[in-house]
């Protein structure tokens, strides 16, 4: 028999102060913002929902929403609410964008490393290219 006894690695939770010193592979980054987006549209939609209502329901009362995006709502200036649309166009795109990334994961248990990493990226570079082309049209 051997006389040297091999080490078993230790796998321990990062501490909090370790937190900012942590590199979080792409994955963990799209899985994080995949939760973000999703709490974001969620907290998004009466904006949503009185955006659709004023855009459908008359000429007067569309007149009205186009004008929320110059003049504001009430209090809220319009850069904040465009601003706020962006917010949820992005959301939008990257939780959709992960949700089809889960999705073709799943269906074609394409579960390795190096997938993982480049569907993340593309995921995450995605989504905020569209979130730009989208984005222009909206200030512009």
């Amino acid at each position: 028999m051997s006389d040297t006894i091999k080490q078993r690695a230790s796998y321990r939770n990062i501490h909090v102060t370790q937190i900012l010193k942590y590199r979080l592979p792409p994955a963990g980054i799209v899985s994080i913002l995949h939760r973000v987006s999703g709490a974001l549209m969620f907290l998004l939609l009466p904006l949503v929902i009185w955006l659709f209502d004023q855009s459908v329901t008359s000429e007067i009362s569309y007149e009205r929403f186009a004008s929320a995006f110059h003049q504001g709502i009430g209090f809220v200036p319009g850069l904040v609410v465009k601003l706020a649309v962006l917010g949820l166009i992005w959301a939008y795109l990257h939780h959709f964008i992960a949700g089809v990334r889960h999705l073709w994961m799943d269906a074609t248990h394409a579960v390795t490393k190096e997938f993982g990493r480049s569907s993340a990226l593309f995921t995450l570079g995605a989504s905020l290219l569209l979130t730009v082309v989208l984005g222009w049209r909206l200030f512009f």
